[in-house]
């Protein structure tokens, strides 16, 4: 039952998001995480597309931040307001963090103060102003999206930050075939734009899902691939010379943690008790990509994070 519905989610975003079925999949594994994520792709890709499809089809608020130069911390947190008619003065006026989803569009075009404004509420879940600690909602996420750091204007993000969320998606150029597909849509929904709005999938699937993917296990061998892959970025002079030449820095405990989370989403989406070195492999891109730090060498050979983490798998076995 909460499965079917989890899927019936999926569907109902696939039908407005031509050709990126595996965008959707990493989003709703994000979400049943209770993680945040981050989206990259060139202006145009449906990235904020598919976080307002997310939204328009679960049961959810939804607050969108344009990040620009000029943006404060306090124009995303909130902050106190001077009210003499108010018995305590000061009133807080919470900010468009206060909502369900959180669409942090283009976060790269903002500077890394207010980008760093996020993370008490990435990490905690809460947002200190003024001295005062005020909660999020029990269903929150961060859904940023960003523009490749070689645009003109951006400010890459800072290591600390990447590292809060549980997934960085990486979206391409859609195939010539399903770009007809994406033409025609956007037509109909031109014509369909008075058409009534579904009923929504309520919150509590998504808190019921995750219930049931604590559930699902992860036994002696599979743990010790996860950490044997996440050893290879920290040590990888242990592992190949290619990897030492290549590999600054390694993912942090945190990625583990990430690992294995994405991993029992995945068998659970499956209709799996149990994690295989399959569902591992499946999503281990989306959740290292962003946590390794890769030389100067790598960069002059052209190897991206996504080169490291295949040469990774290839060498690591499960024992």
């Amino acid at each position: 039952m909460v499965l079917e519905q989890i899927k019936e989610l999926s569907r109902r975003m696939e039908a407005s998001i031509i050709g990126q079925q595996d965008i959707i999949t990493r989003i709703l594994i994000g979400l049943l995480t209770d993680g945040n994520v981050l989206l990259e792709g060139l202006p145009g890709l449906a990235k904020t597309r598919a976080v307002k499809s997310l939204a328009y089809n679960l049961d959810c608020k939804l607050s969108r931040i344009q990040f620009t130069p000029d943006l404060l911390p306090s124009d995303i947190t909130g902050t106190e307001i001077y009210q003499p008619q108010s018995d305590e003065k000061f009133v807080f006026q919470p900010g468009p963090i206060f909502s369900n989803l959180i669409l942090a569009d283009e976060i790269n075009r903002a500077p890394a103060k207010v980008q760093a404004a996020l993370l008490e509420a990435m990490e905690e879940r809460q947002v200190s102003v003024a001295g005062k600690t005020h909660q999020m909602e029990p269903l929150f996420m961060v859904l940023a999206t960003e523009n490749p750091i070689e645009q003109e204007g951006t400010y890459p993000l800072p290591e600390a930050q990447l590292d809060r969320f549980i997934m960085k998606i990486e979206i391409t150029y859609p195939k010539q075939e399903d770009e007809i597909k994406i033409v025609r849509l956007v037509r109909e929904e031109t014509r369909e734009a008075t058409k009534g709005k579904p009923d929504a999938i309520p919150q509590q699937i998504i808190f019921d899902a995750r219930k049931e993917i604590s559930n699902v296990q992860v036994k002696e061998p599979v743990e010790k691939y996860m950490t044997d892959l996440i050893a290879a970025t920290r040590y990888p002079d242990q592992f190949s010379k290619a990897l030492q030449k290549w590999i600054s820095y390694g993912a942090s405990p945190r990625g583990t943690i990430a690992l294995d989370k994405c991993a029992r989403v995945v068998a659970w989406l499956d209709a799996r008790d149990y994690v295989t070195p399959d569902d591992i492999r499946f999503i281990i891109h989306d959740v290292l990509r962003h946590r390794l730090i890769l030389s100067y060498e790598a960069n002059a050979d052209g190897v991206n994070a996504n080169n490291v983490i295949d040469e990774i798998l290839k060498i690591v076995s499960v024992s």
